[in-house]
């Protein structure tokens, strides 16, 4: 379903005198004098909802003798309602793919070949996809000493000292009385 069509049903609703027209219709056909007596409302009034609702695809007409009954399409209701999961689903896969895509662009950007470090990028949104990278081969819950957090920096940068403080200031890690731990990574800042 495109977009601008799933919006429009939501839109079309949106609106309380639909719902309960819907409502009344899903317990069986009905005409528009029918419904206006029920919800007490004029027949122009509800002529106007059920022209909505034919739009988006809800309700259809049959005619029996000399009478128009309004009958809920249920199926094309569910359809419909489930429309915006899929969409979603969709784009959210779509939006992911994407980050992944930027997120290694960053990588490649800023690493070497054999996995070195150029620098730490200036943005923020870019910083946190080098550190988190770099982070990558650490385990939650092990304690790391300064000098061996230091000499695993090494191997992807000789400025370990502003890389540690990085890592602590993005929350990445914990630092206390020399010993380093990283934090469980719903803690570290996002981008």
């Amino acid at each position: 379903m495109q977009l601008d069509r799933l919006v429009q049903f939501h839109k079309t609703l949106a609106d309380p005198t639909r719902i309960r027209i819907l409502s009344l219709l899903a317990q069986g056909p009905l005409h528009g004098q029918a419904l206006a007596g029920k919800l007490g409302l004029t027949p122009s009034t509800i002529t106007h909802h059920v022209q909505k609702l034919r739009e988006v695809g809800l309700v259809f007409e049959r005619r029996n003798k000399n009478t128009l009954y309004l009958h809920l399409d249920a199926k094309a209701l569910q359809q419909k309602s489930q429309a915006i999961t899929k969409w979603v689903n969709t784009f959210d896969k779509k939006e992911r793919g994407e980050l992944e895509q930027n997120r290694w662009e960053v990588i490649r950007n800023f690493f070497t070949a054999d996995g070195k470090l150029t620098q730490l990028p200036a943005k923020h949104k870019k910083k946190l996809i080098v550190l988190e990278y770099l982070i990558k081969d650490l385990k939650v819950g092990v304690k790391y000493p300064e000098n061996e957090l230091n000499e695993y920096i090494k191997k992807f940068h000789d400025d370990y000292a502003t890389i540690r403080g990085e890592l602590i200031i993005n929350h990445f890690m914990y630092r206390e009385n020399g010993i380093y731990e990283l934090n469980p990574p719903d803690m570290w800042k996002s981008f």
